[in-house]
Formats: C-alpha cells, sequence, structure tokens
C-alpha cells in the first residue's frame, strides 16, 4: 500500500510536468552547478510552459517563474534543496517502475538531462549564477584535525559509552562486505545490514554499534589517525551516501554525496580533507569535507566503480572498474597519471604498500598485482593467486576471483579469496602463509594494529580472527 501511496503522489505532483520533457541536450553547467535562470528555465520554456506556465498550470504546477516552482503543487514541494533522491521530481524520472517512471508511456529521460536535474537539486536549486545554494550543506559539523594523517597524541581513539542502536531482525545475517582495523587502537568496524559493529580485538568482542539507516555499508575505512570512521553504502537503485563518525562518541561528522544508487567504492583522504566515491554511475566524484560541494567528477571509466583509493602520502588517487581498468590520477586535480591495465575481469581491491611505492590490485580473474606506481607496470604478478578447487562432477571453469587484497604495517599482503583460504604474501610476493575458513567465502580482511592477527569477514556474516605469526 505505501508503494502504491508514493507512486500515486508522484504521479499527482510531478508526472505531469515531466511528461513534456523531451531530449534536450543539457548545457554545460558552471562550477558552482546549474541555475535555474540559465539551465533549467530554458528546457522548461521549450518543453513545459504549455501545460504548466501561467497560463495553464496541470497538477496546480506552475514552472514558468522560480518561485512557482520552488512552491510546488498543490500537495507539496516537488524539489528539496541538496536531496535529489528526496525530491518528488527526481524520484519521477529515475523510477525503477516503467509505469511510474515520467514520461509516461516513454522511454527513460535521456542521461544528460537527468544529471542536469540532479546537478540543480544536489547543488542547491539555485535561482541564478550569483544566488546562494539553498542547501544546507553534506558536512554539519566535521573540522579535519591538523595532524589527521599522523599518529595521534595521547590515548588512541575508542568507543566510549555509544548510544544503543536498534538492528533490523534477518532471516540472515548481511555478508561482511567490507570491514576495517583502526592503526592505532585495539578495534575494528565490520559491516551489518543498517549498521556497523565495533569489536575490540583483544577480547574479540562486540562493544558498541553504529547506526547506517542508509542500508549496506560496502565500504568501511578508519581516518590515518584512527579519530574518524568513513561508513559508504546505501540501497540499490534508490540511495547512496558516505557517512564519516566520531570513533569516540559515535556521533555523524558529515554526510557527503547524494546517490542514486548504492556507493560501491569510496576513500577518504589522508588529510581527512576529500572524500572520492563511486558506484553504478561509472563516475568517481571528489568531494570536500569541509562544505560537502563537489571537486571535481573523473568520467574515463566505462563500467562500474569497485574501488578507488588515496596513496598515503594524498597526492594521488587509484580507482578501478568492474571492467578491469585502473587508472591513477593527481588526487587534488584530477590529472590522469597512469593507466594501469592487466585486469581481465572486475578488480575487487585496491590497497597501498605504507611506503606508497606500489599499488595492489586484486580481481575476478584471480589475478593479484603489486604495480610499480612510479612507471605503471606490474612489479609482481600472481595470475593465479587462489586457484580453485575443482569438486568431483564439476566441469567448466570454476570461479578463482580474489576478493580483497590489504597490505599490513610492514609491506606484507593478506588476500582473500573465493577458494575460501586466506592467504598472508611476502613483500618478495612468496607466500607465507595461508588459512583456510571451514564455511563460507572470505571477501573482506584486515590486519589489526599490532599485526597481532588478521581479522576475516565471511559471506555468512562471520568475523573470524587468525593468528599469521
Amino acid at each position: 500500500m505505501l508503494t502504491k501511496y508514493v507512486s500515486w503522489r508522484i504521479c499527482a505532483l510531478v508526472l505531469p510536468l515531466l511528461a513534456c520533457l523531451s531530449g534536450a541536450p543539457a548545457r554545460a553547467a558552471e562550477q558552482a552547478g546549474p541555475n535555474y535562470d540559465d539551465h533549467i528555465k530554458p528546457i522548461l520554456r521549450q518543453y513545459c510552459f504549455k501545460c504548466h506556465g501561467d497560463d495553464k498550470q496541470e497538477a496546480d504546477l506552475n514552472v514558468q517563474a522560480y518561485t512557482s516552482l520552488m512552491r510546488g503543487a498543490g500537495s507539496g514541494k516537488v524539489v528539496e534543496a541538496g536531496r535529489s533522491s528526496q525530491s518528488v521530481l527526481f524520484q519521477a524520472i529515475t523510477n525503477a517502475d516503467a509505469d511510474a517512471r515520467m514520461p509516461p508511456n516513454s522511454p527513460p529521460l535521456p542521461k544528460e538531462k537527468v544529471e542536469l536535474i540532479r546537478q540543480w537539486i544536489d547543488s542547491g536549486l539555485r535561482e541564478s549564477a550569483g544566488s546562494k545554494s539553498l542547501a544546507k550543506g553534506s558536512a554539519f559539523d566535521f573540522t579535519p584535525a591538523d595532524t589527521a594523517a599522523d599518529k595521534p597524541a595521547g590515548s588512541p581513539a575508542m568507543p566510549q559509552e555509544l548510544p544503543d542502536v536498534a538492528v533490523p531482525e534477518v532471516k540472515r545475517p548481511l555478508a561482511v562486505l567490507n570491514l576495517d582495523a583502526s592503526r592505532w587502537a585495539p578495534l575494528v568496524a565490520v559491516a551489518a545490514l543498517e549498521h556497523v559493529r565495533l569489536i575490540d580485538t583483544t577480547s574479540e568482542n562486540e562493544i558498541a554499534r553504529l547506526a547506517f539507516p542508509e542500508g549496506e555499508p560496502h565500504v568501511i575505512r578508519f581516518s590515518r589517525n584512527g579519530a574518524v570512521l568513513m561508513v559508504a553504502g546505501g540501497r540499490p537503485v534508490e540511495l547512496g551516501r558516505v557517512v564519516l563518525f566520531d570513533v569516540r562518541t559515535g556521533k555523524r561528522l558529515a554526510e557527503i554525496g547524494d546517490e542514486i544508487d548504492a556507493v560501491l567504492a569510496a576513500d577518504l583522504s589522508p588529510d581527512q580533507r576529500l572524500v572520492a566515491l563511486g558506484g553504478s554511475g561509472r563516475k568517481v566524484k571528489i568531494y570536500s569535507t569541509a562544505d560537502g560541494a563537489l571537486r571535481y567528477t573523473i568520467v574515463k571509466h566505462t563500467d562500474w566503480i569497485t574501488a578507488v583509493a588515496f596513496s598515503p602520502d594524498g597526492t594521488r588517487l587509484a580507482t578501478a572498474d568492474r571492467a578491469g581498468v585502473i587508472h591513477l590520477w593527481d588526487a587534488q586535480t584530477g590529472g590522469i597519471l597512469l593507466n594501469l591495465l592487466e585486469h581481465k575481469a572486475a578488480v575487487h581491491a585496491l590497497d597501498w604498500r605504507p611506503d606508497a611505492k606500489l599499488l595492489a590490485s586484486a580481481g575476478e580473474d584471480g589475478r593479484i598485482v603489486w604495480w610499480n606506481t612510479a612507471d605503471g607496470f606490474p612489479a609482481i604478478n600472481k595470475a593465479n593467486a587462489h586457484p580453485p578447487h575443482r569438486p568431483a562432477g564439476v566441469y567448466g571453469t570454476v570461479p578463482n576471483g580474489v576478493l580483497a587484497v590489504r597490505f599490513d604495517a610492514d609491506g606484507n599482503l593478506v588476500s582473500s579469496g573465493r577458494d575460501g583460504i586466506v592467504r598472508l604474501w611476502a613483500t618478495d610476493g612468496n607466500e607465507k602463509k595461508s588459512f583456510r575458513i571451514d564455511s563460507g567465502i572470505p571477501i573482506s580482511n584486515a590486519t589489526v594494529y599490532d599485526k597481532s592477527s588478521v581479522v576475516v569477514g565471511d559471506s555468512l556474516g562471520n568475523v573470524r580472527f587468525w593468528n599469521p605469526n
């Protein structure tokens, strides 16, 4: 009933308006974002004023003036500044249900038109080039620490009496899509449905939770000083966002991005000033954490973004996609530096060695590559790092993908594969030790701060501790 009500409300408010929008190409917006006078009104004038102008207002909606569009229809507002995913207008043109999506009985609106409308809403519904944004801003209580990339002075951050978090009832736990360990404290953050589990690595017990009502956490990363936790994810074909938490208090410090699909890849720069995110939209977006503003967008990838990672010194950004392509960029300008081409299938993970001289990548093709980031050539190349076991009676290709790779503080690499094995690789690329989990598939891992154990998350929602020493 609720779904039917929402669909009916969209139809009643804004679908008649959007029915008249067709494929006029969007003009490039200024860096501050599109505005009504220069970018939106010309489209509405050409396609919509006849039904939604001063002479006629279908659905009680007049878009011929900025003030009347902001007022909305008789049933309420049709746009919400800074929140395209929560704006009825945007929901209408991106609805997955073809019967509810606008224009009716027609193909979806051209991507450039959808993107222009999204940018206008997310950048704050500016009326003209000189107008201020109406958006409150994504970041609402966050200031990067002066020593963000350094070891913290005093005691490292640990949760201190965080409020209780109610968790949804599920038939089975969510797979541990991602996890991370603090560099300085006995603390691991683990992805779970609509929340993040905080586990003390000394006792191996859960000690607190962080609410993530956005949905599934796909990426979890501690800041380099361990005081901030980045959680990125969302709900498929509905919402995607990056949230920054204060580790000690559990307080939300910033909300970055407003995607129409879950964020699949994200990272926080070492100085805590930038967030990079990507997903099914095939673009990598880099935001400022100071005000939530979009700094620049990378559009070179041709498939879903599956991994992004800032270098330890913050000067470079590595990005990877579902087609197996990896690019290296200048983190401040977005200028291309290197193309890293070796994988033949989706790249699942990227991680930088602490000295930033090597970048590790892992893919569905079963390959792990240690890239020399100075020249873009593989320093070490393991073509079959997790060879699969072929069960009796099974023929054809057996999946042997590598799902996660993480460097430890000494430059050793930990990998997890579809073969059910977690492997520890020495700095020369030779295998040192391995560990097979008894059920499920290991899909995420991290090394705890004192290197006493490796934490592994699996497809069944289990968290395991393995001592590789």
